[in-house]
């Protein structure tokens, strides 16, 4: 992990925002997700300044959530992919969106479908371990024990 970006926190929300939380960030990866790997597709996309394009592809490649790939040798050129744990982090950004949806939907916005069937997707948080949704039971955050 970058060290500029590792955060002690036990809590992994805060581990995960200290690099991810930034909203370039996430809407970088909301592009790789419809399929944008160079840089100038994302610049265009978002609107972005390079300079600050630069450095969140930089952080996100050194986290692992993206690989640069080459795609021309001549002259060399890169493109970003999403990685395992990018490709893992689609879920986050749905719940994002139906969350905006919901709570911020006064404008008409982007929806996402199923290619399948067409039909508007609807994204639930679901505990694997209970099979219950969350939010519908209480949890408690639960600290590591310390080695003292």
């Amino acid at each position: 992990m970058n060290e500029k970006n590792n955060c002690a926190d036990p809590c992994p929300i805060a581990r995960c925002l200290a690099f991810l939380g930034d909203t370039w960030s996430l809407l970088i990866l909301r592009d790789a997700h419809i399929g944008l790997t160079r840089f100038d597709q994302f610049r265009k996309s978002l609107g972005i300044a390079p300079t600050i394009l630069t450095r969140r592809l930089a952080t996100l490649t050194e986290e692992g959530i993206l690989e640069k790939r080459l795609y021309s040798e001549r002259p060399p050129r890169e493109e970003y992919v999403l990685t395992a744990a990018g490709r893992d982090f689609l879920p986050v950004l749905m719940m994002i969106g139906a969350w905006g949806i919901q709570y911020r939907g006064d404008v008409p916005s982007v929806r996402i479908q199923d290619v399948e069937t067409g039909k508007d997707i609807q994204p639930v948080a679901i505990d694997a371990v209970t099979g219950a949704r969350i939010g519908t039971r209480a949890l408690r955050f639960v600290m590591p024990e310390s080695d003292g």
